[in-house]
């Protein structure tokens, strides 16, 4: 079958968009530093509490920059930005290694921080507007579940490597490869195709802010997906950052631990690449998905045992799927015009809700252990499962009274 002139070049643009976009989400996660940055912190000398601290400056980096990122993707260019991010980042961590000092560390965190708020929301908007001209948006749930898929991919690449390299040149070498990699990525980013014209006038980018929160405030499908988007992502987000803990906590030996989270991101690796082919699921199978995913987490959690940890490799899985859909039904419902700006405000809400599950779960990890700490984490997602399953009755029960009133005398 030979395709049409005006298809070609339009299948073309779409193969090039998939591929930029896999080998973006490659060079955004193979940092060969994550696996080490914690211990440079802690050989220059820094105490837990100035870590802690950095941390808390990232965090709070990325808040204050989110809703004004995607703004600024809608206003002026969302390729550029893309470009942008990486090469802060790399500065970032040129100046940790170069100049390893808490001050130095504290410029990194901010630029990696305003680099990853650059790329928010405006990557979403420009895969799917680019996919919805080429006549192919019903596949951005399957594409962008393809590179979450290779994002997790490249960080369990990284983690692998890191070693090797690090007994090889030390952080110069972890950080030279890490810096190398993020310029990698900028020069990927040149290679986006965005057809979408920015604003005619920059200096209007108040009213792009004002309005995409109208259009959130007035439409109540769009308030619905926008909140879905952080109730989904920002619980499970905040716990990666504590499955080290969770697999030592069974007893095993600490040279099998890396193992034991190889399991678990092989999970959250098959979740986004099912995104496809779950991608037309109902509100009620949402959250079946939701509560499914909920129950594994808690009864893998609370078995405390090596093989248990499947259960949390499957509870991943279906929260990796469920944010990949989250994020497909937030582009369908807003407009084209805002779609940056409301995608980085999903993304605060994101930012907010992990700062919130960090401290839930420090409090309740404190006094009742990593596991119970787990378990407790899948009370959210039980909580969502329910709303969901009671407004899609809701919404069955309207649609089955519409025909009735009709025919109804008046």
């Amino acid at each position: 079958m030979t395709l049409s002139p005006e298809r070609a070049p339009k299948t073309a643009g779409t193969r090039r968009l998939t591929r930029t976009l896999y080998a973006s989400a490659f060079c955004d996660e193979f940092v060969l530093l994550y696996p080490v940055y914690a211990l440079l912190f802690s050989d220059t000398g820094l105490s837990v509490w100035q870590m802690s601290s950095l941390f808390a400056l990232w965090s709070l980096t990325g808040v204050l920059l989110e809703v004004p990122s995607g703004v600024w993707a809608d206003a002026f260019s969302r390729r550029l930005l893309l470009v942008l991010g990486p090469l802060l980042t790399a500065a970032g961590f040129a100046l940790w290694v170069l100049v390893p000092s808490y001050g130095a560390f504290a410029v990194g965190f901010v630029l990696w921080g305003a680099g990853g708020a650059l790329g928010s929301g405006a990557l979403e908007a420009l895969v799917y507007d680019e996919l919805d001209r080429a006549g192919a948006a019903d596949r951005y749930a399957r594409v962008m579940g393809r590179a979450r898929a290779v994002g997790i991919t490249a960080t369990m690449a990284a983690m692998g490597l890191a070693g090797p390299v690090f007994a090889w040149g030390g952080y110069d070498a972890v950080g030279a490869a890490s810096v190398l990699v993020c310029l990698a990525g900028a020069a990927v980013a040149t290679r986006f195709p965005e057809h979408r014209a920015p604003s005619a006038a920059g200096d209007r980018w108040t009213t792009t802010l004002r309005a995409g929160l109208t259009e959130a405030r007035t439409d109540r499908s769009v308030r619905g997906a926008l909140l879905l988007v952080p109730a989904v992502t920002a619980v499970w987000g905040a716990l990666d950052e504590y499955t080290p803990l969770l697999a030592a906590d069974t007893g095993v030996a600490r040279e099998t631990v890396p193992w034991l989270l190889l399991v678990i991101w092989a999970g959250a690796t098959a979740g986004g690449l099912l995104a496809g082919a779950a991608e037309r699921l109902t509100t009620t199978g949402f959250a079946v998905l939701l509560a499914g995913s909920a129950l594994a987490l808690s009864t893998g959690a609370a078995l405390g045992t090596a093989p248990a940890l499947v259960l949390v490799a499957l509870a991943f899985g279906g929260f990796q799927l469920a944010t990949v859909l989250a994020d497909a039904r937030l582009q369908r419902r807003i407009d084209d015009t805002g779609r940056a700006t409301l995608t980085s405000v999903a993304g605060l809400g994101t930012e907010l809700g992990t700062l919130a599950a960090y401290g839930a779960y420090a409090a309740t990890a404190s006094v009742t252990g990593h596991g119970t700490a787990f378990a407790w984490s899948a009370v959210p997602y039980l909580l969502t499962a329910v709303l969901l399953a009671a407004a899609a009755r809701t919404t069955a029960a309207a649609a089955r009274a519409r025909p009735r009133s009709r025919r109804s005398p008046s």
